[in-house]
């Protein structure tokens, strides 16, 4: 099962030339990508942890690839943990991330003790073609809330995945107002994990999660009423698992 999911993420790359580090590198100097760390805080020391890790972002993390956010997850298995993220950034800057100057002593000493556990960490490209963010850019954190989407590839039917995403990038640009949303690649193999993919959604709030953006309509209108349910049932093919999250920025951790 490995080696079949590592040949469909290989031909995925060679056919569909993914966003990811290695295709990138090849096609343009730049690319956008952020380096996610999940995990589990000592609740019996929340005020400790708090104030530590505000004070070490806002001491080594506070601009350029190394500009760290934090986010509260708020749903789903994963809900009470949170996300350290840093970017946006590529690979050769972890050669030159922070370290000297009481970086590494400060996150082993000040840090690390009100951390209960790291789950995770990943690093997510950013598919700048379909990706609707241009919104985003800026000092300020303008979409406070992400509704996060993870697909898990099936086997049988990666090779379709390009072009479902291609649709749903076209109907997210065609909706009326600023509708920003992202599309990620999980650099490297999670095994049993399955986060292949994500697509995220910006919201400024809560609320916009009650209004009606018209999606459904949107896409019928691009490509036809006769082609909603063939899309509904290539989405099932292709993904062997779907599943939601909801972050939430912690401006306080994240040292802003």
């Amino acid at each position: 099962m490995l080696k079949k999911t590592i040949a469909s993420l290989m031909m995925l790359a060679m056919v569909f030339a993914f966003s990811n580090p290695v295709n990138a590198q090849e096609e343009s100097k730049d690319y956008n990508m952020w380096e996610s760390m999940m995990f589990t805080a000592d609740y019996t020391q929340l005020k400790t942890f708090s104030e530590n890790m505000r004070k070490h972002n806002e001491t080594y993390h506070s601009e350029g690839p190394y500009k760290a956010t934090i986010y509260n997850i708020s749903t789903g298995p994963n809900a009470g943990k949170m996300i350290w993220q840093m970017g946006t950034m590529m690979l050769k800057h972890n050669d030159s991330r922070p370290g000297a100057n009481g970086h590494d002593v400060d996150w082993r000493d000040n840090v690390m003790p009100y951390i209960k556990e790291i789950h995770t960490i990943e690093y997510w490209s950013q598919d700048d073609k379909k990706s609707n963010t241009s919104m985003l850019t800026g000092p300020e954190v303008k979409y406070p809330i992400l509704y996060i989407r993870y697909f898990e590839i099936s086997d049988d039917h990666d090779y379709t995945m390009n072009n479902i995403f291609e649709k749903v990038s076209k109907t997210f640009k065609a909706l009326d107002g600023e509708n920003p949303w992202g599309l990620y690649y999980n650099a490297f193999l999670q095994g049993d994990l399955g986060r292949h993919v994500a697509a995220v959604s910006f919201m400024k709030n809560w609320a916009e999660m009650d209004e009606d953006r018209n999606f459904k309509a949107t896409f019928k209108k691009l490509y036809g009423d006769d082609q909603w349910e063939t899309f509904i049932d290539t989405l099932d093919d292709t993904f062997s698992n779907r599943w939601d999250e909801i972050w939430e920025y912690n401006k306080h951790l994240s040292g802003d």
